[in-house]
């Protein structure tokens, strides 16, 4: 019998990407990484349970769902989470931070300091930059009168990400349109008296990316599917997003659909950079290049 595997998310490390599984496992995630996995053809996804508990149902949820989490289980989740404004009493000390995108994408929003820049790698920030530091309240005050003051969201969805993420202009246009948001900012009457403002310093992630000559991509996948297959070669991680070389051209996995999955090694009856899931496709195709696979990853 093939050894299955279950995936738990992408997470940012000091080296760089993981994959992490159940168990412990982590897989690197360099540039140049041969990906191949497949979908157990008999299984089906499951809810991956909340905050640390499994599900008590092993309820099924839809392959589409980035949260992989069943309707009970994302109320749970929601009901202990800063960014859902359900917890008023967290003592620990929050920054408050610009994140920019791409050209006119910038938000707003917040994170606990003990946190560092994880936040910003998890959204797939390609700058950012502190604004003010203290008291989860404050700084949910100021995040929601900058929303308003600025005109700057708190959301940005990922499909407008991974379109410019190809496109970036360079990094002197990138940090000039946050340093003026944030000069703009801090000139702001009714700033919160005990958050502390922070000079500004721009934090550039286009290198952590591997943004640097990224092609466009062709197709996003949309959803896993028992049987299906994925494999290519790593060209840039940003956030939860993998833009691989593949058959299909250029091709983006958000890793967050491959939790609650039971996944395996590939059949490899198809081509070592198939992709055999649904996709997307945006624009151009190009030709693909896999590597060689040394395991599941």
């Amino acid at each position: 019998m093939a050894r299955v595997w279950s995936c738990t998310g992408l997470r940012w490390s000091a080296d760089g990407p993981l994959l992490r599984w159940s168990g412990g496992r982590a897989s690197p995630l360099p540039r140049g990484k041969a990906v191949a996995f497949g979908i157990v053809a008999e299984g089906r996804r499951t809810c991956v349970g909340a905050r640390g508990n499994p599900c008590a149902l092993r309820a099924g949820v839809s392959g589409r769902n980035t949260g992989a989490r069943c309707e009970e289980c994302a109320r749970l989740d929601r009901a202990h989470s800063v960014a859902a404004d359900t917890i008023a009493d967290d003592p620990r000390p929050y920054h408050v931070y610009l994140a920019w995108f791409g050209p006119g994408m910038v938000k707003v929003g917040i994170t606990a300091v003990e946190r560092g820049s994880a936040r910003l790698l998890e959204q797939g920030a390609v700058s950012f930059g502190w604004l003010g530091r203290g008291p989860l309240m404050a700084a949910r005050r100021a995040e929601e009168m900058l929303r308003a003051a600025l005109g700057v969201p708190d959301r940005i969805p990922y499909a407008e990400k991974r379109v410019v993420r190809a496109h970036l202009p360079d990094a002197g246009e990138r940090v000039s349109e946050l340093a003026v948001l944030h000069g703009r900012a801090l000139g702001l009457a009714g700033w919160p008296e005990s958050l502390e403002p922070v000079p500004f310093r721009a934090v550039d992630h286009v290198g952590v990316f591997g943004l640097d000559g990224l092609p466009a991509a062709d197709g996003v996948v949309t959803e896993l599917v028992a049987g299906g297959e994925v494999a290519g070669e790593v060209l840039a991680v940003a956030g939860p997003d993998l833009h691989l070389d593949t058959g299909r051209g250029v091709v983006v996995l958000d890793t967050r659909l491959m939790t609650g999955w039971e996944l395996t090694a590939p059949t490899g009856q198809g081509t070592r950079d198939a992709v055999t899931v649904p996709v997307r496709e945006l624009g151009r195709r190009g030709e693909g290049s896999g590597g060689v696979q040394d395991g599941l990853f």
